[in-house]
């Protein structure tokens, strides 16, 4: 069984920071896809940021404002955020493709194995 552990969520205002972390006690992320959604309630989760051996992935809506890295020594995954803004609120998903490359489809849910319970994050305006 993988457990994805996701932590760093919380109340930022608008323009603020925030870094979400992703622990994978039983799983390698350095030779996988790692990836990051998000979700609000009555949407479909959506694809944020991807890490595989290609390097990283943005949706435009995050590209130049969110950084997806991995520490290898710790086996961690990062998300860092910057420029927040109130649509970013939502919940923040860690999911894991055992695929050394993330791929066209990095943005599918459906391309994961494993994900984490998800931390919630709410920016005020």
């Amino acid at each position: 069984q993988v457990h994805l552990l996701e932590s760093g969520g919380g109340s930022v205002q608008a323009g603020g920071s925030m870094r979400l972390s992703c622990a994978a006690p039983e799983y390698t992320i350095g030779n996988n896809c790692m990836a990051w959604f998000r979700q609000v309630p009555g949407k479909e989760r959506e694809g944020v940021a991807a890490h595989g051996n290609g390097g990283a992935i943005y949706a435009d809506s995050v590209e130049g404002r969110f950084t997806i890295s991995k520490d290898y020594a710790a086996n961690i995954l990062y998300l860092e955020m910057n420029s927040l803004k109130p649509e970013d609120s939502a919940t923040y998903y860690c999911a894991a493709r055992p695929m050394l490359w993330c791929g066209g489809g990095w943005a599918e849910a459906g391309q994961y194995n494993y994900w984490g319970k998800g931390t919630r994050i709410t920016v005020s305006s």
